[in-house]
């Protein structure tokens, strides 16, 4: 019972200025909705943030950004939050865009230890060669670029290497786990989610669905505990369409 906590307030509360996140889900799927309205009612900035993507303007990790929270995103896919765009192209934002399997598993490296590692993605491009627009200044130059990163051969084919990501705090949403921090996912909400859990020092779970110890059937666990420092029991999440397509 260690590791649950009462609510999600009390959940974040050591969460302070400068703090690195992983944040996990999927466009709109599988988001730590409750813990981020966390975040923000704490007050806190300057946050550094790892995640597949960012949001919606008034969603997800699209409050904190809307609010002027987040200094620094590493992600994959921003295509669908205007004042993000809005931000990094001001210099109000910096912010790194990597492979999203790279991005997977530089997180899963950092919950196993492996401090980096060689990937052919990227090689031949500005995600190794450098210069990637990383933060612009407000008359549109480029304030700070990406470095170039180190390559290598194996067996005639060059790859890039990519360091670990370990953050200070993990935030996921899971659809059930028990109070020892064991986890279970539904379906595609699995996405990042336990990537960004192992990824982080301090582990926060959201969970639909709170159960004791020896409910779960092993087989079914997706994350096991070791992974988890606190849990948080906050119901069912509010489901969302990201782009509702009908037809005629």
């Amino acid at each position: 019972m260690a590791k649950l906590c009462v609510s999600a307030s009390e959940s974040v509360s050591d969460i302070r200025d400068g703090a690195s996140l992983t944040v996990g889900g999927f466009g709109l799927c599988g988001v730590p909705t409750e813990l981020i309205s966390a975040v923000s009612d704490l007050g806190v900035s300057s946050l550094k943030v790892f995640s597949n993507n960012c949001g919606v303007d008034d969603w997800g990790l699209g409050i904190l950004l809307s609010a002027g929270r987040i200094r620094r995103v590493t992600a994959s896919y921003v295509g669908e939050n205007k004042e993000f765009a809005r931000q990094y192209l001001s210099g109000e934002l910096e912010v790194e865009l990597t492979p999203q399997g790279t991005l997977a598993e530089r997180m899963r490296a950092g919950g196993a230890g492996i401090p980096a590692f060689y990937t052919p993605a990227g090689v031949g491009t500005p995600v190794s060669d450098g210069g990637l627009p990383w933060r612009y200044n407000p008359d549109g130059s480029i304030a700070v670029a990406s470095p170039a990163k180190e390559t290598r051969e194996f067996g005639g084919k060059t790859y890039v290497l990519e360091e670990a990501i370990v953050a200070d705090f993990a935030l996921v949403h899971a659809e059930i786990g028990d109070t020892e921090g064991n986890l279970v996912f539904d379906k595609t909400a699995m996405n990042f989610n336990p990537l960004a859990a192992m990824a982080g020092r301090i582990t926060i779970a959201e969970v639909e669905k709170l159960v004791e110890p020896g409910e779960l059937d092993p087989s079914r666990v997706h994350l096991p505990g070791v992974f988890v420092q606190r849990v948080v029991h906050t119901g069912a999440q509010e489901t969302r369409i990201e782009k509702r397509t009908v037809s005629a």
